[in-house]
């Protein structure tokens, strides 16, 4: 029995209501990449899991290895990322970039890379310096370089040379150092075109938190 546990450590991605209080859960683990699990009772107030396989929740998850399926037993949550209950933008951003990785990732595959991005870019949301929608782009730009997917500038616009200078430390910068700057309007406004170009070209599915995510947008560029 002992020999069919095993420790990952992760970002739950989502989960999806099984039976009457159970959820089927999607982490995005160090040691094995993408992975569904159950995670049982979790569902009632006061089961052992109730909590722990929100969304955004970041830690390590005990699992039983069964022959066809991962079932979770315990989690060690280290990072809730509470102030999204009380932020509702910065929720919805999050969401999305959960939805991405979530696209991107293969069952199974590692994708630590992407993992760090996940986590680095939901703190940036919680920092107040910073303007979302930059966030957001960087997020994208850089998911895509990790995926092996990133083509340069689109080469169908002259872009500013602060733009391609920024792109440029999006894709190189150590991503523990991605969200230290910020850019002028005019930067932003670039950055935006580049990133929705990105997504109509490389992700052939509709994001569902993105329609949501161009309301905001559009009434911050209003005020």
């Amino acid at each position: 029995m002992q020999n069919d546990l095993t420790s990952v450590r992760g970002m739950v991605l989502k989960h999806v209501p099984v039976g009457d209080y159970d959820w089927v859960v999607t982490i995005l683990t160090i040691e094995l990449g993408k992975i569904t699990a159950f995670a049982k009772g979790a569902r009632k107030p006061n089961g052992k899991l109730s909590g722990c396989v929100e969304p955004f929740c970041y830690g390590t998850f005990k699992l039983y290895v069964g022959r066809t399926s991962y079932n979770i037993t315990d989690a060690d949550i280290q990072n809730y990322f509470e102030g999204f209950r009380h932020d509702l933008d910065g929720a919805l951003y999050g969401t999305f970039f959960l939805e991405i990785a979530d696209y991107y990732c293969h069952e199974n595959n590692i994708d630590t890379e992407l993992l760090k991005l996940v986590y680095q870019s939901l703190r940036a949301l919680e920092k107040d310096s910073l303007d979302n929608r930059l966030v957001r782009c960087i997020f994208e730009i850089r998911a895509l370089y990790i995926e092996g997917e990133y083509p340069g500038a689109p080469p169908d616009v002259k872009w500013s040379d602060s733009t391609l200078y920024t792109l440029e430390f999006i894709t190189r910068m150590n991503i523990e150092k991605l969200y230290t700057f910020t850019v002028s309007n005019e930067v932003l406004g670039e950055l935006i075109i580049i990133a929705e170009k990105f997504r109509q070209r490389f992700i052939d599915k509709e994001l569902k938190s993105f329609s949501m995510l161009e309301m905001i947008e559009n009434n911050v560029e209003k005020l």
